[in-house]
């Protein structure tokens, strides 16, 4: 029997990987039990293993004179016939034949011992394989059932779901797959682990493998964003200047990054140099389309606009836009990708212009004004039409028309109005010309004054009287009489 328990000892050992302390804890406990189940205690039973994984169990029993509990305590009398030297008070092990335990005793061993072998394998699986957690296994295609493959990992099977599935790949039985663990369950079932193939991870995890300056962090992974079947973007920087971080990835005549393709069945990736500066940055993200000018349109709410030349808007828009929404997440901006002719198109707001007069150097000369209702930002190019139509092109024309006319324009309506004119209050400079008015009237009133005073003067220069002396002409400015020389002197009576 010990020669046999040991040899199921040694086959638990190497079939199971359990520990060797685990698996005697577990027999011992499962003896205990089968002794208590025969005796009915087991607090005098001991259970001891030797060198060569042998196993006991013995039961420790009280030399008396005159034995009351035949469980625990044994004759003086038998006892010498063990050992010759024994007393009455010594303590005696005497080994017990498991083959005395009977059928009940065995059967409930039995089960102890398949509970405990289950829950210290459980436990010992679930600490080994969360310990690879985020790590690559390989395993082999074993069946499929609704879509979820299950992977055979040698000690246990793995679950790859239908949507950790690349949608490029297909498997066949005894198939070999390599995945990523990223998930590790303990289930009542038993330890689940889950696979997956379109993780981002699975990516970084493989370029570990296949690029030495990752793994040794000469070459660090800034970001990695992902369509599984579709694209990679991998943004890479070096903490070396000597080393090429986009070289180190692709290597000598591009045989790293063929294989890292041929592991995913032929996806694209493009491998970039991550910058700081995000128009940069944005324009690597944008590869492998030519970006000529990348414009920060809103640095708060990251927003930037690429422009390209006409060849290479496709590119960098991508299938179904595909390049540009993976880009967008890259560099976490809100990326919108314009050619020259429709960047020159659109109506850009004050402080996006000046950014963009800053970039082509003419900020020296740049002074926004808004004249024309067109050139408003986020107007209605709808209703700038439409006052077009009715010779409205000025921002002043418009303020100066009254409701009444503007009522007649039916193709723009009063909440369009509105809306307008608010945008007229947000972007113009509105001169009150109250003030100016004012000086006006009064520069008016004033020469109107100065008019009838001079009317006024010229009546009086022009009425003419008679000398009291000799009855020639005079006029209210003469002081004497030119014909004969008497002094005159007029006065005013009041009516």
């Amino acid at each position: 029997m010990a020669t046999d328990m040991s040899e199921a000892i040694r086959q638990l050992i190497q079939d199971r990987g359990m520990s060797e302390e685990l698996i005697f804890r577990t027999i011992e406990s499962t003896l205990l039990a089968a002794y208590k189940r025969k005796y009915g205690n087991a607090e005098n039973a001991v259970v001891r293993f030797s060198d060569d994984m042998e196993v006991s169990i013995y039961a420790k029993k009280q030399i008396v004179d005159g034995v009351y509990d035949p469980v625990s305590e044994i004759d003086l009398e038998e006892a010498r016939e063990l050992n010759p030297d024994a007393e009455i008070g010594d303590e005696l092990l005497i080994e017990v034949d498991p083959k005395e335990f009977d059928r009940s005793s065995v059967q409930s061993a039995k089960q102890t011992a398949h509970q405990s072998i289950r829950e210290i394998q459980k436990d010992t699986l679930y600490s080994e394989y969360k310990d690879k957690l985020n790590e690559i296994v390989i395993g082999y295609y074993q069946r499929e059932r609704n879509g979820t493959i299950y992977v055979d990992l040698g000690k246990i099977e793995g679950i790859l779901p239908k949507k950790f599935q690349s949608p490029r790949e297909t498997y066949h039985v005894n198939d070999r797959i390599k995945a990523l663990i990223t998930e590790v369950a303990s289930t009542p079932t038993g330890l689940q682990v889950v696979l997956s193939r379109t993780h981002t991870d699975f990516v970084r995890a493989i370029f570990e493998l296949e690029v030495p300056e990752i793994y040794d962090k000469t070459v660090e992974i800034h970001k990695i964003v992902r369509e599984a079947g579709y694209r990679t973007k991998l943004a890479v920087y070096s903490n070396r200047d000597d080393v090429d971080p986009v070289g180190a990835c692709v290597g000598l005549k591009g045989v790293r990054i063929l294989a890292i393709i041929k592991e995913l069945e032929g996806e694209k990736i493009d491998i970039l140099k991550y910058d700081p500066d995000p128009r940069k940055f944005i324009k690597n993200a944008l590869s492998p389309a030519e970006v000529r000018d990348v414009i920060i349109l809103d640095e708060a709410k990251h927003q930037a606009l690429a422009v390209v030349n006409d060849s290479q808007l496709s590119l960098a828009i991508g299938k179904q836009g595909l390049n540009v929404r993976l880009a967008n997440r890259l560099v976490d901006w809100n990326i919108d990708v314009k050619t020259d002719a429709q960047f020159e198109e659109m109506d850009i707001a004050a402080e996006s212009r000046r950014a963009v007069s800053k970039l082509f150097g003419d900020e020296d000369n740049y002074d926004e004004e808004f004249s024309r209702i067109s050139e408003l930002p986020g107007v209605d190019t709808q209703v700038a039409q439409a006052l077009l139509d009715n010779n409205i092109d000025f921002i002043e024309d418009f303020l100066a028309l009254s409701e009444e006319d503007l009522g007649g324009i039916t193709a723009v309506s009063p909440s369009q109005l509105e809306t307008l004119r608010k945008l007229i209050e947000e972007y113009v400079e509105i001169v009150e010309e109250g003030d100016e008015e004012y000086e006006a009237d009064t520069g008016e009133a004033g020469s109107e004054a100065a008019e009838e005073e001079q009317e006024a003067v010229a009546e009086e220069e022009a009425e003419e009287y008679e000398c009291p002396e000799c009855g020639a002409k005079i006029t209210i400015d003469m002081t004497s009489c030119p014909n004969c020389g008497i002094g005159l002197s007029f006065e005013y009576q009041d009516e």
